[in-house]
């Protein structure tokens, strides 16, 4: 499993795993989106502690979840993305909206 789902009071943690391309992206978003519509959580945690490796479909994932979440009146914050991953993370533009949690879990996340 490369996605290990958490639900605790309204918020909802998707914690990921191993590598993200555009295979694997596909099956974590499906299964994200789908707990996120049975739970309509007002905060989606993405945790990016466990993956290896992310290609721009990781980007995609945050980008359309961001999305998903703006739908069902909640937000998302990403959590432990490695220091491999920031460089895309800039480039991409994403840093703009301030999702970013650096270096901590989600109970450190200041509201």
């Amino acid at each position: 499993m490369d996605v290990k789902i958490i639900t605790d009071h309204g918020e909802m943690t998707a914690k990921l795993f191993g590598e993200i391309d555009h295979h694997k992206a596909r099956s974590m978003r499906e299964t994200i989106d789908s707990a996120a519509e049975r739970n309509k959580p007002t905060v989606l945690y993405l945790d990016f502690g466990g993956v290896t490796f992310m290609d721009s479909s990781g980007i995609g994932l945050i980008m359309g979840r961001y999305r998903t979440m703006k739908l069902l009146g909640g937000e998302v914050r990403v959590l432990n993305i490695p220091p491999s991953m920031e460089r895309m993370v800039e480039l991409s533009g994403l840093s703009a909206l301030k999702l970013f949690e650096k270096g901590c879990e989600k109970d450190e996340v200041k509201k």
